[in-house]
């Protein structure tokens, strides 16, 4: 095992997996072992926390709540991108990591800490997304993943370990599956899931209800932007968490932001994941309404062309990469003009935007217009035509 590790700083959410990896620390290094839990949103999970580490055997629990940093400096700015991965996937878990793992490299250097462990597994992409974020930011530090060392490599093995060694774990034999949870979304994942044909269970949703009982009444609201990002809510400022949590809210009354997925891990496999992202359903519809009267056409077909690498960059763990630096300095030029209000109606699944506005605009009804006019001449079209037409002409005249 190299050098004697002495103390290590572990990020540790209280679930099956950090739960069993906090005594097998202790069990299999013989060191000290301090825990980090970041509340970043996940609710009533934080409450047990400080207790059931200390109870295991930690020596010092660490529980901060970065709730306003995860939104403002992790969320925003991907939604500024409209980042999404293969079309679908909103990034909720991606996004935390970073965030996840530069705070425990700033808790190790603070405490003196040998190495940083994490509890995600050898076939996710978590592993990677925490171990990058690590190595970006302290280059020698020691990362201990238990589920490329140890032998309890599946459910089954972690529950029986716990019951052995009396710690205690919310999951159970009958809801197997996976959760990750935060500010952002819920995702599920394993056991049941794993069947891309069977269809989610009803019961595992938390955020949402299902759009055949929402209300039958739909609900409009209207969201105002400044350069990009949310700040208030019908007229009513909020902070950046705050807006995420009231859009979740109103999302999940009206069952918005269910996803069922089966993506492209980094690793290589595919992997079946159902998400809830209510209030990012909502908040990415709404910016995409603001984008459309407020950015020049190329600038918006230059950075679309951009999103996909940008959301793979998230995805793949490279957060703190120079690439991804360059690509948000970029992506937050395009932000400058959009700001103003969109309006929109949220009923049964759905959220459909009904109108836009903006001191910022770059649509004007004097040339949109199918009336008469006096700024646009439709005879210039011609001229606009044949130009364009002009190769697709050569080309087939060589042809014959």
């Amino acid at each position: 095992m190299g050098d004697k590790i002495k103390k290590v700083v572990l990020a540790y959410s209280g679930g099956l997996d950090t739960s069993v990896i906090l005594k097998w620390l202790i069990e299999t290094y013989d060191c000290e072992v301090i825990t980090f839990s970041a509340d970043i949103g996940q609710g009533e999970e934080v409450k047990p926390i400080e207790a059931n580490a200390l109870k295991t055997g930690a020596t010092k629990v660490y529980i901060d709540d970065l709730t306003e940093t995860f939104v403002k400096d992790y969320v925003f700015p991907a939604f500024r991108a409209n980042a999404i991965y293969e079309s679908q996937y909103l990034l909720g878990t991606s996004l935390a990591r970073p965030l996840i793992s530069k705070r425990q490299i700033e808790i190790a250097q603070a405490e003196g800490a040998d190495a940083v462990s994490h509890g995600a597994t050898g076939k996710g992409n978590d592993q990677v997304r925490f171990e990058l974020s690590y190595f970006a930011i302290d280059p020698n530090i020691k990362i201990i993943a238990p589920w490329r060392e140890w032998d309890l490599n599946s459910r089954t093995a972690l529950m029986k370990f716990a019951k052995d060694h009396g710690i205690d774990v919310p999951t159970t034999q009958a809801k197997p599956y996976s959760m990750d949870r935060n500010l952002l979304h819920i995702s599920y994942e394993g056991g049941i899931l794993e069947d891309p044909w069977n269809e989610p269970p009803e019961d595992i949703f938390t955020l949402t209800v299902s759009p055949q009982n929402a209300p039958d009444e739909p609900e409009t609201i209207e969201i105002t932007f400044k350069q990009g990002n949310p700040v208030a809510m019908n007229g009513k400022d909020l902070s950046p968490a705050k807006m995420l949590k009231e859009l979740n809210r109103l999302g999940g009354r009206h069952g918005i932001g269910r996803t069922d997925l089966v993506e492209n891990r980094f690793v290589g496999m595919k992997s079946r994941g159902v998400y809830e992202t209510p209030g990012g359903t909502i908040l990415r519809s709404a910016h995409l309404a603001m984008e459309s009267i407020t950015m020049d056409r190329e600038v918006m077909h230059l950075r679309d062309s951009l999103v996909p690498k940008y959301a793979e960059l998230v995805y793949y763990g490279f957060w703190f990469s120079p690439e991804m630096t360059l690509l948000q300095n970029m992506i937050d030029e395009t932000q400058e003009n959009v700001s103003g209000v969109v309006r929109l109606k949220l009923y049964k699944g759905n959220c459909i935007v009904l109108g836009r506005k903006s001191d910022l605009s770059l649509y004007n009804e004097d040339f949109a217009t199918f009336e008469d006019d006096n700024v646009y001449s439709q005879k210039d079209a011609e001229g606009f035509i044949r130009l364009n037409a002009l190769r697709l002409r050569i080309r087939k005249m060589i042809r014959k």
